[in-house]
């Protein structure tokens, strides 16, 4: 084992390694003062004084208005371009963003980033009504929890591996001169978004630590890189405070000296008035004031209506609330961005050629096929995979994926589908069969009563649904689909639709579930007598208690009551896994598709509940298994899943994201060996969410949550992810700033090994992480090659927040340097001795904030005041906060604390030592101030207050502390 001693050197963290891969293209930003720089200064200076106040307020909304008097187009903000250009017709349709991740590869997710920044452009010379060079994406919000429903549209549970690959995307977007821009992206959604439970409602608790080193450097990334151009606010309360109205000044503007374009999330504002659901403020115009102030440029809100954002913020300068400076300030960061764009350039500056012809070009078509190819993650293999082409005559392709490709909310429209099946059956040509079945059931469903069936329309609009027919034929049968938590869809016959609700009726006439409000989805309940009811699972909030499936008079099946509800004999007329298990019976090998419909269960607006896969699809992947033991699984959806009996009992497992248009060709590329599998899991696959605390609960440190701080057994871990061929790890030497180490293909095929850099503390004052990725590089060897991998190292990186000075800190310890496949697969190892500093015991003389606790119970964080500030609120009896290992000196004598108390009543502040119920020290007597905000000073006399010990604040519920002093 290696191991080195260095002294701590500076916190600037050299830009190397992959995150200097994701820069790359960005060194314009070292040149503030290129002509491009001072071109667009000079046209911002000289719009900004002509435009008139009215004009300078219309181009607040999303939605600005052309002023033709001086040359301006009308522009918009917020092209949605996540994995592809969305909304806007047929485009390019990328794997969805943890796919992209999964890659590991700044390189190509730089040139995706690229490609889709072109097909952004493509449209500039049509302007299609949404379009806009203002692009929303990337979204960088860490994947923290496996429940979050939008986990499709993040990257990884890690910061460092986050800023890596948003800065690689909006590098590419933005096309690498922040002078010249391509697109002008910006990263979302700041901040701490990680939950759809009553998301505008719910607060994210952020204690300094995980503010510091967890959540913002996902953010920080791009935008220091200047490779984003801005931020969207999130919808959330971050410590009791609306992210809309979070200062981004002493944020987010401190990590760049260029001009960002920050926005709000759509409808936002509305929020947060007394009409919306935060209440934060009284009026919109104190609410519009607020988010302009708070370093927000333009109002996400009302679709295309200005008015309502321009009426508000003149009542606001009207009544004091706002000056003209402020709306300049705003406008001119518009204006900025919107000249670096080449928007006021007559020829649309650099990239004003560009045309339609590039979306979905051939060249983006091959990028597509080789990035959802890198991104299929192979998580188990005993010798199943790869497949023989040449050897096989049968293959049976199963399973309700095997040949559909769905899209997410996100998605753009895929320009054409390469399934499963299809990339499966091109593959292998004439020369072998190849079997299929979607594992569904085809049922009718008969009226128990009245003995009428359920009736689709065979057109390709569909029909209303009737109880009309008395026989069961094409029309009367209906294929099941099931995607856990109960529920199911239903695709007619009849025309291949899936059935929704429209107008208080069922249509089939849609291809897929989808749709702001989805309206597709049912959920079957069994009567004792053993008929069945069908309950709508759609927006069902909506509907009261009138969320059952009844026949009118006239047969038209509409929503009723549980009593009305028609009863249903179900007849199943296709047992869906009998026909795939006779398929897979009789093929040399099975290759069964499983996974997710990303509108059903996961998706914005609903968390899931279930992290297993459908019972319908294990049932199948069962049957499937023991009709042949040469089966192959295939996981095709946007988040970890609870894989435990497949994993112990499946040959082979793989795993892929919705990949876009090219899934089929990637997949068949991986099972068939023409490309060796590389992709590599960016979270924690769990065995169950039974070890995970409440998605609401973001203090990874004190929780246990993610690779970094989770001690239990999980079933893949950070970083996993295997190969057809094997590599063997050297001893890693330590360099200054550095670890090299040799890797060498120990096995008979080239691959892609992706070398990943851990280091752990081994002696702290505080929790540390029992790993932290540092580092990472994707190499390719051919059997039998040896290279030597460097990795960055540099010292800044091991430092943490101190909260008992409010600073970064590298502790004196010895670090353990570790270098591996995964953050479970650890090959090699060194020791690392680092001259660094010791923290000094607390000196509690100095005002202390109160959020700089070192470990807490029963309390929340909480908004000071409205603009800014932290402070912590009791919630209940028995609240505490510790402050460790305090120098009392010879003797603390006096306690200070600012505090508030909104309710009536007097109680407590306690100071106890040693333990929460340890030595009473003192006392406070804290009563009411009348509000939240309102703080004043409280007093006590402390005794024993002696030498070194650990301090607990002790507040009676209802208590806010701002912060205090013992002297």
């Amino acid at each position: 084992m290696h191991r080195r001693t260095v002294l701590a050197a500076s916190l600037a963290v050299p830009l190397s390694g992959p995150l200097a891969t994701a820069l790359a293209g960005t060194a314009a930003a070292a040149t503030p003062h290129a002509p491009g720089a001072a071109a667009a200064a000079r046209k911002v200076r000289e719009l900004l004084g002509k435009l008139t106040l009215d004009e300078k307020i219309s181009l607040l909304h999303q939605w600005q208005p052309a002023i033709p008097r001086l040359g301006m187009k009308a522009f918009r903000t917020g092209t949605e371009a996540l994995h592809g250009l969305a909304w806007l017709g047929p485009a390019t349709v990328f794997p969805q963003a943890i796919g992209l991740a999964s890659t590991w590869n700044p390189d190509l997710i730089r040139e995706v980033g690229e490609a889709v920044g072109d097909e952004v452009r493509g449209l500039q010379h049509e302007r299609p009504a949404g379009w806009g060079l203002n692009v929303w994406a990337p979204t960088v919000n860490l994947l923290r929890d496996p429940r979050w429903g939008r986990n499709e549209e993040g990257y990884s549970e890690d910061p460092y591996l986050t800023g890596v690959i948003s800065t690689a995307y909006a590098g590419g977007m933005s096309g690498g001169d922040p002078d010249n821009l391509k697109t002008a992206p910006l990263v979302k959604h700041y901040l701490a978004n990680n939950n759809e439970v009553r998301r505008s409602e719910t607060s994210s608790d952020l204690r300094p630590r995980v503010l510091k080193e967890y959540e913002e450097p996902a953010y920080r990334a791009a935008i220091s890189a200047d490779a984003a151009c801005g931020v969207m606010t999130a919808y959330n309360l971050v410590n009791g405070r609306p992210c809309t109205v979070t200062d981004l000044n002493a944020s987010v503007r401190t990590w760049t000296d260029r001009a960002l374009l920050n926005v709000t999330d759509a409808w936002a504002p509305n929020n947060l008035p007394a009409t919306g659901s935060q209440k934060y403020f009284d009026t919109l115009a104190e609410a519009d004031a607020a988010i302009l102030k708070a370093g927000v440029d333009s109002f996400t809100t009302d679709d295309t209506n200005g008015k309502p954002t321009a009426d508000a913020v003149k009542e606001a300068l009207a009544k004091g609330m706002l000056t003209e400076a402020d709306i300049d300030t705003a406008v001119r960061h518009i204006l900025d961005i919107r000249a670096r764009l080449g928007d006021f350039a007559e020829d649309g500056g650099p990239y004003g050629h560009l045309d339609k012809s590039v979306i979905d070009s051939p060249a983006h078509r091959k990028l597509a096929r080789r990035t959802a190819a890198e991104a299929i993650v192979l998580l188990k293999n005993d010798g199943a995979l790869p497949l023989d082409a040449e050897a096989l005559r049968k293959v049976a392709v199963v399973g309700p994926l095997a040949d559909t490709l769905y899209t997410d909310w996100y998605s753009g429209e895929l320009p054409y589908a390469i399934t499963p099946l299809k990339g499966i059956t091109d593959h292998l040509g004439a020369g072998a069969e190849v079997t299929t079945s979607e594992g569904v059931d085809r049922i009718a469903l008969k009226n128990a009563a009245t003995g009428r069936y359920v009736s689709a329309g065979s057109g390709a609009e569909g029909a209303a649904l009737t109880e009309s027919a008395t026989e069961a034929g094409e029309t009367e049968q209906f294929d099941v689909f099931g995607w856990g938590e109960g529920i199911v869809t239903l695709r007619a016959l009849a025309n291949g639709k899936v059935v929704g609700l429209r107008d208080g009726q069922f249509f089939n006439d849609q291809d897929q579930p989808n749709g702001w409000f989805v309206s597709q989805l049912f959920r079957p309940e069994e009567q004792d007598d053993g008929t069945v009811v069908l309950r709508y699972a759609g927006y069902e909030d909506w509907f009261g208690d009138a969320v059952y499936l009844r026949a009118r008079e006239d047969g038209v099946l509409v929503l009723g009551t549980a009593a009305q509800a028609s009863r249903y004999t179900l007849e199943t007329l296709r047992d869906g896994i009998d026909e795939a298990v006779a398929a897979a019976r009789a093929a040399d090998t099975a290759i069964v598709v499983v996974g997710s419909m990303p509108f059903i269960n996961a998706r914005e607006t609903d968390d899931r509940e279930d992290m297993g896969l459908a019972g319908t699809q294990s049932a199948l992947v069962r049957a499937v298994l023991a009709a042949n033991p040469k089966t192959v699984v295939v996981v095709e959806n946007s988040y970890p899943t609870t894989l435990i009996w497949e994993q112990e009992h499946v040959p082979a497992l793989v795993w892929t994201t919705h990949a876009g248009q090219e899934t089929g060709r990637a997949l068949a590329d991986v099972l068939f060996g023409d490309v060796n599998p590389a992709g590599r899991l960016t979270q924690t696959w769990y065995r169950s969410a039974a070890g995970l605390p409440s998605i609401l609960e973001y203090d990874n440190i004190k929780y246990e949550r993610t690779y970094q701080y989770f001690t239990g057994d999980v079933l893949y871990p950070f970083g996993h992810g295997l190969s057809y061929t094997t590599f063997r790890y050297g001893r890693p030497r330590l360099l200054r700033d550095a670890v090299a180490v040799p890797v060498t293909n120990t096995g008979s095929r080239a691959g892609a090994e992706v070398v990943q850099l851990y280091t752990r503390q081994r002696d702290s004052r505080v929790k540390q992480p029992l790993k932290k990725l540092q580092a990472f590089a994707k190499v390719t060897l051919r059997p039998g090659e040896t290279r030597t991998v460097t990795l960055p190292l540099p010292r800044a990186a091991l430092a943490h927040w101190d909260v008992t000075r409010e600073r970064w800190v590298v502790e004196r310890s010895t670090y353990d340097v570790l270098v591996g496949a995964s953050s479970g697969d650890i090959r090699a190892r060194a020791e690392l001795d680092v001259d660094g500093e010791t923290v000094p015991p607390r000196d509690l003389r100095r005002t202390t904030r109160a959020e700089n606790f070192d470990d807490y119970a029963g309390v929340r964080l909480v908004d000071e005041s409205k603009p800014r500030g932290t402070a912590v609120a009791a919630e209940s009896a028995g609240a505490w906060l510790l402050f460790a290992d305090a120098d009392l000196r010879r003797g603390a004598r006096r306690l200070v604390a600012r505090v508030a108390k909104e309710s009536p009543g007097a109680v407590t502040l306690e100071v106890r030592l040693d333990a929460p119920d340890g030595p009473l020290a003192g006392e406070a007597a804290v009563r009411s101030t009348g509000s939240r905000y309102a703080y004043e000073e409280v007093t006590a006399t402390l005794r024993g207050a002696t030498g070194r010990r650990d301090v607990y604040l002790v507040p009676g519920e209802g208590v806010r502390i701002a912060d205090f002093s013992l002297s």
